[in-house]
Parts: C-alpha cells; structure tokens; sequence
C-alpha cells in the first residue's frame, strides 16, 4: 500500500470517528438537559408542596379562629337581649310601681334595642366584606402620611387621658398596599379601646419592615393591664347583669373584628409580647398589624 492510499485511510478513519462522536456529545448533551428539567420540576413540586401546607396550615388557623369569632358573637348577641328581654319581664309580671316606671322599662328597652340593632349592624358590614359583597378599595399609598394622619386623628385623647403619645415616622420611601379608610378605623379603635379604660398610660405608635420584606409591621406597644389585652385572652366572659346601662362592643370584640378585617385585607394583626431589660418598656403589650408592602 503507497503513501497516498495510507493518507486517504487515515482521513477515512479520522472523518469515521468525528461521526462516531457526534451521537455520543449529543446523547450526553441530552443526558444534561434531561437532569436540569427533572431538577428543576423536583424544585418546583417542593416549593408547590411548601405553599400547600402553608395553605392548610392557614385555612385551620382560619376554621380555629371563626370558631372562636361565632361564639363571641353570640356572647355579644346574647347579653344585651337578655337585658331587653329582662326589661319586658318586669313589666309583663306587673312589677313596676305605677305607669312612669313602666314607660322608663319601655324607653330602656327601645334604647337597648336601637344599640343592639347597631352592633349588628357593624357585624353584618364585617360579613359583606368577607363574603364579597362589599369590597374592600385596596390601594397603593404612604405609609409615613398615613401614621401621621392616625396620630392627629387620637393624639388629643390620649392627652386628655394623661396617656404619653409618641409617634415614630417611618421611611417616607415605604408605601403599603391596603384599604387606607378600614386600616385607619382599625388602629383608631386600638387606640380608643387602649386609652378609654385607663386613667394614664404609655402608647408607642412605630413600624418597620418584616425579615421577609414583603411585609411592614405597624406597632402599636400598649400597657399590659390594657381591657383589649385581658379580654382578647377571655373568649368568653361572664354574662352581665340582666339591667345593663350600656350595651357596645367589648373591647375583646372589637379585637376580633379588627382581626378579621386585617386579615382580608392580606395582612395580620398579632399580640406579641415585648422581651426587653427596659423596665418601662417590660410594662408594655404589643399589637403589631403586617400590611403587604407595594410591589
């Protein structure tokens, strides 16, 4: 065999084996792909997984909650008609004196019952929203603006009351995404519920953002012997005597409803207690409300 047929072998061969590794790289081409999507599907089905127990974890946390929501409603319900009830009673038995203490049992009677039909009233627009026929108006807005707001809006009560009001600005950069009219009447009632009761106090109105930053939490740090505190941790307290003079929501109540609210609004609102050295602020509950931060 001369040079030239010994050259023409060794291109066959060379040009043979460039075609037999074609297949090759591409088959381990394919083998790599194959594993990054089977990875990558693998990472999904677990993020997928997280989301769904955190969606059950949720909707038990939810089932628990309106449990104990109906039978404070029913406590609430209950005790202002069993006042009314109780009024009509004591004239239906014949037990009043003469006729001006029987028209006094009536007019107490229609007051209770104007107040009861306006606690219900407030249920009832909580039950709309939640159902979907009244919607909420959820909207990007200030957050720093909006605390500033609540602040002028009870800082004069908390002054009356001999309540120390400090307010914290928070980044002017920082804006949330919530119902601006319903989470402003959410921490007006906090702070009313806080201040009414009490003779003197402390209240410190702050916020900063959540370690997972998709959050702000808006603090509201209160005394510890505060009624909304006590009662939040009493479900179910002891019924009134039948001849009430005022029939409002509990403060415990309020607590509830604020919760609920908060929560359709896709936020939470929390007791949490303040773990410090700081004797003063060792003295002080706080309630923390997480909004949704705007994307």
């Amino acid at each position: 065999m001369n040079f030239n047929n010994w050259l023409y072998l060794g291109i066959g061969i060379a040009i043979g084996l460039c075609f037999y590794k074609l297949p090759s790289e591409s088959s381990k081409s394919s083998l790599i792909s194959a594993l990054k999507a089977f990875q990558n599907r693998e990472m999904e089905l677990c993020q997928e997984l997280k989301q769904t127990q955190l969606a059950y974890y949720k909707a038990q946390e939810m089932s628990q909650f309106k449990a104990g929501f109906l039978a404070r409603i029913s406590h609430e319900l209950r005790s202002p008609l069993s006042s009314i009830i109780g009024l009509h009673q004591l004239i239906l038995a014949n037990l009043c004196e003469n006729p001006e203490e029987e028209r006094e049992f009536i007019g107490q009677a229609h007051e209770k019952s104007l107040k009861l039909l306006k606690i219900i009233d407030e249920i009832l627009n909580i039950s709309k929203i939640e159902s979907g026929i009244n919607q909420l108006d959820i909207d990007s807005f200030q957050l720093a603006e909006f605390l500033e707001e609540v602040y002028k809006l009870t800082y004069l009560l908390a002054t009356n009351r001999n309540y120390p009001f400090i307010l914290s600005p928070p980044d002017p950069e920082i804006y949330i995404f919530a119902d601006s009219r319903w989470l402003k009447q959410i921490l007006i009632n906090l702070i009313e519920s806080t201040i009414e009761p009490k003779e003197a106090g402390n209240i410190y109105l702050s916020s900063h953002l959540s370690s997972t930053g998709n959050f702000v939490n808006i603090c509201l740090d209160i005394p510890n012997d505060a009624v909304i505190i006590s009662e939040s941790m009493d479900v179910m307290k002891r019924e009134n005597s039948i001849i009430e003079t005022n029939i409002v929501l509990s403060p415990g109540m309020k607590l509830l409803i604020n919760q609920t609210l908060v929560d359709l609004m896709g936020g939470k609102l929390e007791i949490l207690p303040l773990l410090t050295q700081d004797k003063a602020i060792s003295q002080l509950t706080r309630l923390q409300i997480s909004i949704p931060l705007t994307n």
